[in-house]
């Protein structure tokens, strides 16, 4: 028995020897920081030992681990600023949260009083089914309402990812640093960091101005404005003389 775990451990580190041999005759050595692994990732990349898609994922993995929320709160393509923010009143009548959770099409809702910097808790909208098929007048917000988690703006991503997949929640209310709420974010708002845009069936797919494609490539509506790209994107085109995407790039 102890020669066959002999056997295996040899065999074991033969293989780390010939993958360690094998990355050093293709790339000039292991990688010894994170830019040169980055550059690991992106010569596979262009040797086509790995695909496009895989390297936008491997580069989205680590970059996650330099970002805070503060960072992805301003990104287009995740998060959910306030101004953004769908939320339901905790003195709402069960037909008028029915009425936003339809129009929404959203599984949970952030709850809150007289404005959005206070928030009161969470609603799921799974949670309003028993009262669908008995008396409305039995329902009442406090008899659905969960705890909100809430979350500074400096957190770093990857701690949230681990905090959303170990405690089990999907939506976290953000705030900034004078505990004003700045918006919510979800666990598919960070996954999309690294996969790029999750789609599901209530996505309508032509009221998207931008999409993104790959880690570096943009497909653009025609009609989009310039106004909203120059805010997706961080440019400064005029929108004096053309006001869509159309005019401005054809």
């Amino acid at each position: 028995m102890s020669d066959d775990n002999s056997h295996s451990s040899d065999t074991i580190s033969n293989k780390k020897g010939f993958f360690s041999l094998l990355l050093s005759q293709l790339f000039h050595g292991e990688p010894k920081n994170r830019d040169e692994l980055l550059a690991l990732i992106r010569d596979s990349g262009q040797n086509d030992l790995i695909d496009e898609d895989t390297r936008d994922m491997l580069e989205g993995v680590m970059d996650i681990a330099d970002q805070r929320v503060r960072d992805i709160m301003t990104s287009m393509m995740t998060s959910i600023p306030r101004s953004q923010m769908i939320t339901l009143k905790r003195n709402q009548t069960l037909d008028e949260c029915l009425d936003v959770i339809i129009e929404s099409a959203h599984s949970r809702f952030p709850v809150i009083s007289e404005d959005k910097d206070h928030i009161e808790g969470i609603l799921m909208a799974k949670d309003l089914l028993p009262f669908m098929r008995s008396d409305a007048e039995a329902f009442s917000m406090d008899k659905v309402l969960r705890q909100a988690v809430v979350v500074p703006e400096s957190k770093r991503v990857d701690r949230m990812l681990k905090e959303f997949r170990s405690q089990r929640y999907h939506m976290a209310i953000v705030i900034d640093e004078f505990g004003g709420v700045s918006g919510l974010v979800t666990i598919e708002d960070i996954l999309e960091l690294i996969v790029g845009e999750i789609e599901d069936e209530y996505d309508e797919e032509d009221d998207i101005d931008f999409r993104q494609l790959s880690r570096h490539t943009w497909t653009v509506r025609a009609l989009a404005s310039i106004e909203d790209f120059n805010e997706a994107f961080g440019t400064h085109f005029s929108d004096e003389e053309v006001d869509t995407g159309a005019s401005q790039f054809r």
